[in-house]
């Protein structure tokens, strides 16, 4: 049975984050919508975000450590 994620897309990257970014106008838009800091972090460990609904997930992780 197939996960019920609002954000997901179907876009995968093998290549990481700028793989990702290259693939799909929509990661890269919700990317750069990010605070610099977050992005930074991202970037960090960029290897290991390789969909849209990683990239979401771990965003919305670090965001809700501000809160």
């Amino acid at each position: 049975m197939p996960k019920n994620n609002s954000f997901h897309n179907g876009t995968f990257a093998q290549g990481g984050l700028n793989d990702l970014l290259s693939k799909s106008a929509s990661a890269k838009e919700y990317f750069m919508s990010l605070p610099d800091y977050v992005q930074g972090m991202i970037q960090q460990r960029s290897d290991h975000v390789q969909s849209e609904d990683e990239l979401h997930r771990y965003a919305e992780n670090l965001l809700a450590g501000d809160k």
